[in-house]
C-alpha cells in the first residue's frame, strides 16, 4: 500500500516537473518573440534554424536570443541559490539578496570593474569570493550554539547594509566609471549579448551540476542537526559545501546582471508550495520556475513602457516585496 502511494506521489511530481518544463519553453519563445517588433512562433523557429539572412534572424540571434538565455541562466542560478540557503539555514526567508550574498558579490564585481578594468574577465571569480565571504560572515555572526533564524536575518540585513554602503561609496568616488550603475543596483538585462552569456554559462553550469549531485544531503540537513548527525552526515562540512555552491550560483548571476532581488526568495518558496520540500524534485522545479519567472519579467520590463525599457529588477521587486511581507507575516503567525 505504502509503495503504491509512493509511486503515485512520484508520478505526480514528475508530471509537475514536465509541466514546468513546457512553461519554461513557452516563456522562452515569448521572450524571444515579443518586443518592439513581434515575431510569431513559426518565424522565430525559421529565423533561428533556417532563414539566416533575414532581418528577423539578426534581431533574434544578435539581440533577443543571448539576452533570453542570460535571463534563463540567471533565474536558474538565483532560484537554486535561494533554495540551497533556505535548506541549509532552515529559514524560508533566506535568499541571496536579503542576507547579503548578492551584495558581497556585487561589491567585489564593482571593485574589479572600477579599479581593475583590464581584468573584467575575472568578475565572476571575484564575485564568487565576495559572495562566499559575505555568506560565511553572516553565518558566523548568527552562530551561537547553533543558528537562530532571527539572528540569521538580522546579521544578513546588517552585512547587506554594510556591503551596500561600500558599493555606494565606490559609485560616489568614481562617478565617471560607473556607467549603468542604476541598472546594476536593481538588476538589469539591457544590452546583454553573447559575451555576457559566454562569461556566465561555465560558472553557472558548474554550480548547477554540483548542486544536483547531492539533493539527498539537503533533505537530511532539513531534518535538523541532531537527526542529520545520527544518520551519519557530517553536518558542518556538508553545510559549508552547500554554502560554497550557493555563493557560486549567486555570484555567477550578479556578475552579469547586478543585484537582481527576490528571485531567490519567491521562486523556491513557490516551487515548494507546488511540489513539496523533497530536494530531489524541488531543485529541478525551482530551476525551471526561476528561468520562466526571469524571462517573463524581463519581457514585461521591455514591453510595459515600450519603447522605453525599465530594469527587470523593478518588475521583480514589485512582485517580490508583497510576497516577502506575506512570508514574514506567516512566519510570525507560526512563531505565535
Amino acid at each position: 500500500m505504502e509503495m503504491a502511494k509512493s509511486k503515485t506521489n512520484h508520478k505526480k511530481k514528475v508530471i509537475i516537473i514536465i509541466i514546468l518544463f513546457f512553461v519554461c519553453i513557452g516563456s522562452f519563445f515569448v521572450s524571444v518573440g515579443k518586443g518592439s517588433l513581434d515575431i510569431s512562433f513559426d518565424k522565430v523557429i525559421k529565423a533561428i534554424f533556417i532563414e539566416k539572412d533575414t532581418v528577423n534572424h539578426q534581431i533574434i540571434w544578435n539581440i533577443r536570443l543571448p539576452r533570453t538565455l542570460v535571463a534563463a541562466l540567471v533565474g536558474i542560478c538565483l532560484a537554486i541559490s535561494g533554495a540551497i540557503l533556505q535548506g541549509v539555514m532552515r529559514n524560508p526567508l533566506a535568499a541571496p539578496n536579503i542576507i547579503g550574498v548578492s551584495s558581497g558579490a556585487g561589491l567585489m564585481a564593482y571593485i574589479i570593474l572600477i579599479l581593475f578594468p583590464k581584468y573584467y574577465y575575472l568578475v565572476p571569480v571575484g564575485a564568487f569570493v565576495g559572495a562566499l565571504f559575505a555568506t560565511l560572515l553572516i553565518y558566523l555572526l548568527a552562530w551561537r550554539n547553533g543558528v537562530s533564524p532571527m539572528r540569521l536575518i538580522l546579521a544578513g540585513v546588517a552585512v547587506s547594509s554594510l556591503l551596500g554602503a561600500g558599493i555606494s561609496s565606490l559609485m560616489t568616488l568614481f562617478p565617471d566609471k560607473v556607467a549603468g550603475a542604476v541598472g546594476f543596483m536593481v538588476g538589469g538585462l539591457s544590452a546583454r549579448t553573447w559575451p555576457d552569456f559566454n562569461m556566465l554559462w561555465p560558472y553557472a553550469t558548474l554550480g548547477i551540476l554540483l548542486t544536483f549531485l547531492f539533493p539527498k544531503k539537503l533533505n537530511i540537513l532539513m531534518l535538523g542537526d541532531e537527526i542529520a548527525t545520527g544518520l551519519g552526515l557530517h553536518v558542518e562540512r556538508t553545510r559549508m559545501m552547500f554554502i560554497v555552491f550557493a555563493a557560486l550560483l549567486a555570484a555567477s548571476a550578479v556578475s552579469v546582471v547586478g543585484l537582481l532581488g527576490f528571485v531567490g526568495l519567491i521562486v523556491p518558496h513557490t516551487a515548494r508550495l507546488i511540489i513539496g520540500s523533497d530536494y530531489r524534485y524541488l531543485l529541478p522545479s525551482t530551476a525551471l520556475l526561476g528561468a520562466s519567472v526571469v524571462m517573463i519579467c524581463d519581457t514585461i520590463a521591455r514591453l510595459v513602457f515600450d519603447p522605453v525599457e525599465i530594469p527587470v529588477g523593478i518588475v521583480m521587486s514589485l512582485l517580490g516585496a508583497p510576497f516577502f511581507l506575506f512570508l514574514l507575516r506567516e512566519r510570525r503567525s507560526m512563531e505565535r
